[in-house]
């Protein structure tokens, strides 16, 4: 910087709206946004979530409704995450790979009622179908097997292309399994379904709303502890980043979001993938609860927090918040 006060005043640009305005170096855009929604069993149901407050799980038919909200909103693509009964859950998961399950009578109902309008993001993992809580399959001493649980992946992914997903995203942390799905996918046609990997997914404190969203939460045995990531490592979540990219990843994820900005930083600046982020449940939670506290604006918190997303190096934000701010937006 060569200028010296008073010849350069950085005051000015800020002393109003239309300026400040002209300068804002990064832009957010409803286009950035991506929206996850619960989908559970019935028909004409909005159920409240108590610990996600603004958040409701939805039948298939009002996912729909949903759906048409986002494309009059302007967001591009709406996430989708099932409330599987416990009757229909199994040590082994089985009903992933049902083509009639939740996932996928959500995945036919948006297309229907949608078409290409908005693209449709599956989550690829076991925990919202298994008995015990975890993202694959356990052995007897209670340990997530990898390479069996990818062969299931696998079968899941395929199940929710068929279905008509466009963006299919494996969660679980297995090793291998973006090459796995990545090469059942070509095998069987789906040329065009997209990857979007949580590559770099945490052992995070924040995830507990959403393990109640998908009634996951007073099931799980253990932790998760051996598959997603110690939130002490950084290069660790290159390495990731690197394989997934390398096995067939067209986008990469971090999550959570804000505590690991700088994960999101490293991994543009290596890389230069498209990069999401996904503000957690537990992330959401805590605005919401400032709002209710008196503490802080809800509005202006999350815009802040969608911001350094996009200033971080984000392509786009997962956000329960993505309807209000797409409004905010001019959406």
């Amino acid at each position: 910087m060569t200028g010296r006060y008073p010849n350069t005043r950085l005051r000015r640009t800020r002393a109003t709206g239309w300026s400040r305005t002209l300068h804002r170096e990064t832009l957010l855009t409803p286009a950035d946004l991506i929206w996850p929604l619960f989908v559970t069993e019935g028909s004409g149901v909005e159920e409240p979530i108590a610990t996600l407050p603004g958040v409701s799980r939805w039948s298939v038919d009002r996912i729909a409704e949903r759906a048409k909200e986002a494309v009059a909103l302007g967001i591009p693509v709406v996430a989708l995450f099932p409330n599987t009964q416990p009757a229909r859950r199994s040590d082994d998961g089985a009903e992933a790979h049902n083509p009639d399950n939740l996932m996928c009578r959500a995945i036919r109902a948006i297309k229907d009622a949608c078409g290409d309008d908005i693209g449709v993001l599956t989550d690829v993992a076991l925990d919202p179908y298994t008995s015990h809580g975890q993202d694959g399959l356990i052995d007897a001493s209670g340990y997530v097997t990898n390479d069996d649980t990818v062969a299931v992946l696998v079968d899941q992914a395929i199940n929710q292309a068929e279905a008509g997903a466009d963006i299919i995203a494996p969660s679980d942390m297995m090793d291998g399994r973006i090459h796995a799905i990545r090469m059942a996918l070509e095998m069987g046609g789906h040329h065009n379904v997209q990857i979007m990997s949580y590559a770099a997914k945490y052992a995070s404190a924040f995830y507990g709303p959403f393990r109640d969203a998908v009634g996951s939460g007073g099931l799980l045995k253990g932790d998760k502890k051996s598959y997603q990531m110690d939130p002490a490592n950084t290069d660790e979540a290159l390495r990731e980043v690197e394989l997934d990219i390398a096995e067939g990843a067209d986008s990469v994820m971090v999550k959570p979001g804000l505590a690991y900005l700088d994960i999101i930083y490293r991994v543009k600046e290596r890389f230069g993938v498209p990069v999401f982020a996904y503000q957690v449940s537990g992330e959401y939670a805590m605005i919401e609860a400032a709002q209710a506290a008196g503490i802080g604006d809800r509005d202006d918190l999350m815009m802040e927090k969608l911001l350094a997303f996009k200033r971080a190096g984000c392509s786009g934000i997962l956000t329960y918040h993505a309807p209000v701010a797409a409004r905010l937006l001019g959406g």
